[in-house]
């Protein structure tokens, strides 16, 4: 089946049509930035822009930045606070002229994509998918299982300041850091989310798993890391995926 996923970012809103079967993009990716704002009201205009984009009458899947129960966004570490307690399907099918939107956390989409079909396939245990860009995002699956909105970035670390304010890519670009100063942060965390979780494989995603040969020396805890195998489109096509799975 072909569907439309997006990609709720925190720098970005992407989108593409994806064969859900394979994981393959059908069309090009469209990424348009995230506004500053990133309130309810501007990041749904820029969903309406993406529909617009691909001309698309159908359902969606969306992956979004959040904890997320039944379409509801329950928590906003990198998106405006009035995100809390808005129905988010709802909202984005209200403005795209009521096309139906199913929506989860994003970095249970992103380990959908790859336990599916990516570098999680087959895997048995305890499988972390592991996303870094604007935050630090989390997908826990146990035998190919998910246990929903795990949020490590949210550990706190100082300060009481979440540990991506620390550790994600933001904060790399935020301090100019060389790639391997910044792996020794991704490694601490990494550390500190195996004792917590004892998991048998962590997968790297998001755009800097792309320099994974750049820093991955860096990198001492002793859990098997897997690069994603769709990259930073994992968001995207486990989005595609989950409408499939839900209008099936």
């Amino acid at each position: 089946m072909e569907l439309l996923g997006i990609d709720i970012g925190g720098s970005g809103i992407k989108g593409a049509i994806i064969n859900t079967e394979t994981g393959g993009l059908i069309s090009e990716r469209h990424r348009i930035p995230t506004p500053e704002s990133a309130t309810p009201e501007s990041i749904s205009k820029v969903v309406k822009e993406l529909i617009e984009h691909f001309n698309w009458k159908a359902a969606v899947g969306c992956s979004f930045p959040s904890i997320v129960r039944d379409g509801k966004c329950y928590s906003a570490s990198n998106i405006s606070k009035a995100w809390i307690g808005t129905q988010i399907d709802e909202l984005f099918s209200k403005q795209c002229g009521g096309i139906p939107f199913y929506v989860a956390n994003d970095a249970d989409l992103a380990g959908f994509a790859e336990i599916t079909l990516g570098a999680g396939k087959e895997k048995k245990g305890t499988v972390v998918m592991i996303t870094i860009g604007t935050g630090i995002g989390s997908g826990v699956y146990f035998n190919g299982e998910l246990i929903p909105n795990v949020e490590l970035g949210q550990l706190f670390y100082i300060d009481g300041k979440p540990i991506e304010h620390f550790a994600a890519d933001s904060a790399r670009k935020r301090e100019d850091l060389k790639l391997s100063k910044w792996a020794k942060r991704l490694d601490f965390f990494l550390n500190h989310a195996k004792l917590i979780l004892s998991p048998d494989c962590f997968i790297l995603g998001g755009g800097i798993s792309k320099k994974f040969e750049k820093f991955k020396e860096e990198l001492m805890v002793d859990v098997p890391i897997e690069v994603a195998h769709f990259k930073n489109n994992a968001g995207i096509i486990g989005a595609a995926m989950l409408a499939h799975q839900r209008i099936k």
